[in-house]
Order: C-alpha cells, then structure tokens, then sequence
C-alpha cells in the first residue's frame, strides 16, 4: 500500500460523518468522567476511571494521528490552531502524573479535552473564531460601556452612601450594584430603597438599563451575528470554488492520461 492510498484512507476515515460522531461521544463521555472524579468513589471504582481515563486519552491519540495522516500537506497540520491545541492537550494527557507533585495540573489540562469538541465540529470551530474576531469591535464597545458604568457608580455612591452604604459606600461597591441591576437581579429592591429619599430616583435606573442591557447589549448581539455572517459566506466560499490539493492532483493525473493516450494515437496515426 503505498503513502498516496493511504492517506485517501485516512482521510475517509477522517471525514466520515459516523466518525465525527463517534469522537464527539467519547469527547462527551470523557467529560462524564471527569465529573466522576469529583465524587468520592469508592475504591474500585475510582481505579476504574482511571483506566476509562487512559482508554479514552489512547482514542484521542488514534483519532489525532488518522487527521495527521489524512492532512493532505503535513507541513499545515501545525499551522491550524486547532491542532496544536489538540496535540497538546493529547501530549500533556499522556504524562502520568497522578502520583506526583503535577497531577493537579495533569487533572485540569485533561478537563479541557472537552474543547476538543470545537475542533471536531465546523459549526464550533466558526463560531468561536467569529467571537475571537469580534473581540476588537467588542473592545470599544465594552470600554463605552465601563464609562457608562463608571459616571452612574460616582452618581450613585455620591447620592445614595448615606441611604445604604453596604450598596453604595464608594465606587467600586457601586460598581457592583450596578451590575446587579443590569443583571435585574432585584434590582427594584435597591430602586424602591433609594426612591424613599429621592422619589425620581427611578429616572437614574431606568436610564442605566436602557444603555447598558438594552443599547449596548444588543450592539454586542449585533457586532457577533455580523462576524458570524462574514465566517459562514467566508467558510462557503472556500468550499465551494477552491478545489482541493487532492482534486488537482486527480486532474492533473487524467491530464496526463490523456496526453499520454492521444501521443499513442498520432504514434500509430504515422506509422
């Protein structure tokens, strides 16, 4: 068998929907199993997640040596993100280190095998590159938003202090209450509290959640959904008029083919 027909094979195997699948189950079974650490088990059962544990860290290393051999140039297996992640997460889980001084970082570094799903799955995989592509538009529209924050804390702890200065004793304790109301976790306890005092001091609430959970809110709504838009049209238009090197290389073979075959026939043609 030679490299060519096995990585075909490979990346059968690789793109094959029923081992997708097969991947995220054990991705989500891996899970189960970490949970099931937290627990005190007894004896036998906790030495029998360890080996489901070691089982499933030799799947994920299956799985991520069939996506090497099936990348059609090894060279940018490395250079995606995705698998770099992976292969370490893969790397660090098969470092025995329950019984020394790093199993606490072995055990947290196997809990993030969990977003191994993300490289798995598409959909995953572009939404969180849109989020991660969204983070500069997001920027500005969180530091407005902390400014907003921060002009209502100095009003509130300026006017409220002396009303409940476990709410509003100073900035940041009213940066705090604040995010309370926005969050409109009772906020109308601390609305009513303050209007006892001031009585139009619903003007300051209703202001503030307008800007903040309302306003600026759906801009982060609206700046995400946007990305998202631009990485589907983008994913799709890779798909659908790029071919791939394996394409070329079948045309290119066919080409040859036939260049070959019609040289034949003007050989036989003259003599």
């Amino acid at each position: 068998m030679n490299t060519m027909s096995l990585q075909k094979k490979f990346m059968a195997i690789r793109s094959n929907k029923a081992f997708e699948l097969f991947v995220v189950a054990i991705i989500l079974f891996s899970a189960v199993v970490i949970g099931a650490r937290t627990y005190d088990l007894p004896p036998e059962l906790f030495a029998l997640v360890g080996v489901l544990d070691w089982a499933i860290t030799i799947i994920f290393l299956v799985e991520l040596v069939i996506r090497f051999i099936g990348e059609e140039n090894k060279r940018h297996f490395f250079k995606n993100g995705w698998n770099i992640f992976d292969t370490l997460i893969v790397v660090a889980s098969l470092i025995p280190v329950d019984e020394s001084n790093m199993a606490f970082v072995g055990r947290l570094l196997r809990i993030f095998r969990v977003l191994c799903m993300v490289s798995i799955i598409p959909e995953l995989r572009v939404l969180l590159n849109s989020l991660l592509k969204a983070l500069p538009q997001l920027g500005y529209v969180m530091l407005l938003m902390f400014i907003i924050f921060y002009i209502y804390a100095a009003i509130g702890s300026t006017m409220f202090a002396e009303i409940n200065p476990e709410l509003w004793g100073d900035i940041t304790i009213s940066l705090l209450t604040l995010f309370r109301v926005m969050t409109f976790e009772d906020w109308t306890d601390v609305m009513y509290e303050t209007m006892t005092v001031y009585g139009l001091s619903w003007i300051y609430y209703l202001s503030f959640i307008f800007l903040t959970a309302f306003a600026f809110l759906n801009m982060v709504i609206g700046i995400v959904v946007s990305v998202i838009e631009k990485e589907n049209a983008k994913e799709e238009a890779e798909h659908s008029t790029e071919p791939t090197m394996g394409e070329l290389k079948d045309e290119i073979q066919s080409l040859k083919a036939m260049i070959e075959d019609l040289h034949q026939r003007d050989v036989k043609g003259n003599s």
